[in-house]
């Protein structure tokens, strides 16, 4: 018969496992801190800890040598946490490594527009009114005439007929720097209220008070609210006049017909050469630019296929001859003469107004480059965006991201949301349409109030767009040189203006030809990127370090910190707030049942014995002889603890022998 297997109290079998567990816990019991008081658990923790300087500061003698300890733990400390910040700011930084790889290089895409926008012929029909006025100001102001004597028109002798565009923005002529100003369409003279903004980046004129002159942007809505702007120059009002005015007639013209109505590749492009083998129109790519007309890119990839070139030097770039046809330019609108080129990734948009570099007229213009990829870190190294997508502005360019399609396409949503309409020289937002002041009186006003708020950063535009993470950089050295020659010239223009006979009837002037070149200097390829200073296994080992220098500790000594500073301390903070809070609540109780306190409370309440004030723990015999404290009863044996009394057998299991004498 086998004897039976380990019983409880119940009667039932145990099993293994939790007996094992039972013993362990009354072996181990875990019940939180043993220390009553913060002060008791940090002398244990200093009595213990492996930090030497804790330990120190308890077991040494003397204030003296205590006091010292004291001052050199804490400096240790205040070391570790100041080294500590360094290397964590320090492993935030990046270093930055520049590669020169010399490989074949892929050829950037070059953007050349012609510096007047739309052929003047072809648009007197739309620009003839407003051409009128702009030469009857001229004549007015500084007595300007095509052909005539210059002589100043008096303002009744022009003014008799109606001038719609001089209704719509009045010139005015200020007269010693104050706000006094005659209306150059009307001859009223009349103080001008509003905020003045002078437009011009050099100071006032401080000649003749005539050549100040302005105009003035009143609110459709309220007229009141007015913005006055003056400038230095009649050149810059009258031009910038003149825009206004030209972006208003352009923005009801439709694409197009403006598109008909601007420079085609045979007119621009005259020879073209690509690394020593001739090119041609099929090479370039037309977009539309609201304010440059047509333009061509080189190498726009549209196709799926980009250029590269293997060898550096002007002979294997890209070599093109323009035709400018500057007889064909508009005189109000632009005062120079040449072409506009951008050098650009395949999928960057060209902002030919804000970076565009201009090439002259009878002149050779070589533009050598030098090719940098850059790569920046993203959070939290730096504050850069990877593809824009984390950016809350719409890209209205469908092109990748740059900081400035996130600048102008922030500034046109403003736009369309406080006027109403977009600005010409953007692109369209969905659902929006160009500004006019037949649709939109105000927006003329909404516009320069709006910028100016643009470039004093209120609109918010800089704090929402970043930098790009990657992007990509020509940079360019430009020089110049007459062309053709003067031993050249004759020739050169008689065989140009025969390959051009065929579409003019004209012998070609050197004024309206540009002779471009684009290439690589060497084929040196820099690539800046940035790399974490620190990875976080460098970190961990600094850290280690510096608690090893200054403390003489380790992973253990900082768990061994967490535990007693926090999990320990909190649990006799939670403690002791738990033990007043269930006092009170017992002597709440007690006061409303109105209940003395028993006798048996008070006697199992400890005290304090306020004789015993030295540090150390009295012995027994030190115990004994201590005097007790007045008024406190004597204190009284506890009664026994009859669970202790328990006997417990050394046998695990019951004999069989005493199980059969049971039995019998």
């Amino acid at each position: 018969m086998a004897p039976p297997g380990p019983q409880d109290g119940r009667g039932a079998a145990v099993a293994p496992g939790k007996k094992i567990t039972a013993r362990l816990k009354r072996t181990l019991p875990v019940k939180g801190p043993q220390a009553p008081t913060l002060s008791e658990l940090m002398r244990w923790y200093c009595l213990n800890t492996n930090t030497h300087g804790c330990r120190r500061i308890v077991v040494s003698r003397g204030r003296l040598r205590r006091l010292i300890w004291i001052v050199l733990t804490l400096s240790a400390v205040g070391l570790i946490l100041w080294q500590c910040a360094e290397l964590l700011l320090n492993y935030y930084s990046a270093s930055v490594s520049v590669t020169v790889q010399f490989q074949k290089l892929p050829f950037p895409a070059v953007t050349i527009c012609n510096i007047n926008p739309y052929k003047y012929s072809s648009m007197k029909d739309y620009l003839s009114e407003l051409d009128k006025e702009t030469k009857k100001a001229l004549e007015t102001f500084y007595g300007f005439s095509e052909g005539k004597s210059k002589v100043r028109r008096s303002v009744d002798e022009w003014n008799s007929t109606g001038s719609e565009f001089f209704e719509q923005i009045p010139l005015l002529k200020f007269e010693d720097f104050s706000r006094m100003a005659t209306n150059l369409y009307s001859g009223q003279k009349r103080k001008i209220e509003g905020s003045v903004f002078h437009k011009d980046s050099s100071i006032v004129n401080s000649g003749d008070s005539n050549d100040i002159i302005g105009f003035q942007l009143c609110d459709a809505n309220n007229s009141s609210e007015c913005a006055l702007y003056t400038f230095s120059s009649g050149v810059n009002a009258i031009q910038e006049w003149y825009k206004l005015h030209y972006m208003n007639i352009m923005a009801q013209i439709p694409l197009e017909t403006k598109e008909k109505l601007s420079y085609s590749a045979d007119d621009l492009l005259l020879t073209c050469f690509f690394d020593g083998l001739s090119c041609d129109k099929r090479h370039f790519t037309r977009f539309h630019h609201p304010l440059h007309g047509n333009c061509y890119t080189f190498n726009s990839g549209e196709n799926g296929t980009i250029l590269s070139t293997s060898t550096g030097g002007s002979e294997y770039g890209l070599q093109v001859v323009l035709y400018i046809d500057e007889a064909d330019y508009n005189p109000f609108l632009v005062t120079s003469t040449g072409a506009k080129i951008i050098v650009h990734d395949q999928d960057e948009y060209p902002f030919i107004e804000d970076i565009g570099t201009e090439i002259e007229t009878a002149a050779a213009t070589s533009i050598g480059m030098h090719f940098t990829r850059s790569r920046k870190l993203s959070k939290p190294y730096s504050d850069c965006t990877e593809t824009g997508a984390d950016i809350p502005v719409e890209n209205l360019y469908n092109k990748s991201y740059s900081l400035q399609i996130c600048l102008h396409s922030c500034f046109q949503k403003a736009m369309v949301d406080s006027c109403g309409c977009a600005q010409y020289a953007q692109p369209l937002p969905a659902g929006a349409e160009y500004c006019n002041y037949k649709k939109n009186p105000n927006w003329m006003y909404c516009y320069y109030k709006l910028h100016e708020k643009f470039v004093k950063e209120q609109l918010g535009c800089q704090q929402i767009c970043k930098d790009a993470c990657s992007f990509k950089e020509w940079a360019l050295t430009t020089s110049i040189a007459q062309w053709p020659s003067t031993a050249s010239e004759d020739w050169m223009l008689q065989v140009l203006s025969w390959d051009k006979g065929q579409k003019i009837n004209k012998k070609l002037n050197k004024t309206d030809l540009a002779n471009l070149m684009v290439f690589y200097k060497d084929l040196n390829e820099r690539f800046i990127s940035e790399n974490p200073a620190n990875t976080l296994v460098i970190l961990l080992s600094n850290f280690g370090g510096q608690l090893g220098l200054w403390m003489s500790c380790s992973v253990v000594c900082v768990i061994e910190i967490i535990e007693v500073f926090f999990i320990d301390s909190l649990s006799i903070v939670m403690r002791r707030q738990w033990q007043k809070a269930k006092k009170w609540w017992n002597d709440r109780k007690r006061d409303q049942s109105g209940k003395p306190p028993q006798a048996g409370d008070l006697e199992r309440q400890g005290h304090d014995n306020p004789v015993c004030i030295d540090e150390d723990l009295p012995t027994f015999n030190t115990a004994l002889r201590l005097p007790l404290p007045q008024d406190s009863p004597l204190p009284r044996t506890p009664p026994p603890n009859y669970s202790t009394l328990r006997l417990e057998t050394a046998f695990t299991e019951q004999l069989p022998d005493t199980l059969e004498v049971g039995q019998h």
